[in-house]
């Protein structure tokens, strides 16, 4: 991201402040790591139970103030559903579903992910939706990478959620594997808008694969009590995921990632 454009950013942060304390969002269900873990490992029976553990572990010490956490578990095989998206407030499981991932990740099976622009490939670990738009890929939601090296470069790679034709189930068939992405995790067309909706602005994503350099580095799976880092990086008393869902959806804003996003 370019220094004006943060700086824009920053800007529109702190104006926002005041606003945007008053008129703060319900804040989520108190869960407990393990209490989390019992219960996406109940909604979702079918899924990975050490992914969801380590989704509850991040969530945990991310410490939001939010209802909804979508899991990607990228060790599946791409050809079976692999997203799963929670709503905490209700304990309910919103979408099982196909997602992509990047060209430079793999073919049917994942295996090798990044943080570098252009490099196609997909990224782990935690990361905060801000706000839907719609670009040259349809509907979409940007994404805050929240982890250093890791995948917070999201936000200057362009990697959103949007829905793709090559996410299909008649895709499969006739190419034997899902279609992929420069990066992005796509989705059904037919549930692009509900399941953008269901995670925009301030809910979190966390994308997971059993590579041991970053389950033993992450900030979020070795957390200790004092650490919060969603919520290190405030301007005002707002976080920069607050300041990138402030923002009007400019046409120049359109227009850049529309530019930056080619798929």
């Amino acid at each position: 991201m370019s220094p004006k454009r943060l700086g824009v950013l920053l800007l529109s942060a702190a104006l926002a402040a005041p606003a945007l304390a008053a008129a703060s969002s319900t804040p989520s269900p108190a869960f407990g790591e393990a209490r989390l873990s019992d219960t996406l490992k109940r909604l979702a029976p079918g899924a990975d139970a050490r992914v969801l553990e380590r989704a509850a572990q991040a969530w945990h010490c991310a410490q939001p103030e939010a209802e909804r956490l979508a899991v990607i578990d990228f060790a599946r095989s791409a050809n079976e559903p692999r997203l799963w998206v929670f709503d905490l407030a209700e304990e309910r499981l919103l979408f099982e579903e196909l997602v992509s991932h990047g060209r430079g990740t793999g073919d049917e099976q994942a295996r090798w992910f990044s943080n570098t622009p252009e490099s196609h490939q997909s990224s782990l670990g935690l990361f905060r939706t801000l706000n839907s738009y719609d670009g040259s890929n349809g509907y979409s939601l940007r994404l805050e990478g929240l982890e250093p090296g890791v995948n917070d470069l999201a936000y200057e790679r362009a990697i959103v959620i949007h829905g793709a034709d090559y996410v299909s189930e008649e895709f499969i068939a006739a190419n034997g594997r899902l279609g992929r992405s420069f990066g992005c995790p796509a989705v059904r067309q037919e549930v692009a808008y509900p399941l953008i909706d269901s995670l925009k602005e301030g809910q979190y994503l966390f994308a997971h694969y059993p590579d041991d350099d970053w389950v033993e580095g992450s900030d979020f799976l070795a957390c200790t009590p004092s650490l919060r880092l969603a919520r290190q990086i405030d301007v005002g008393g707002v976080s920069l995921a607050t300041a990138y869902t402030a923002q009007d959806d400019s046409a120049s804003d359109a227009e850049w990632l529309a530019s930056r996003h080619r798929e």
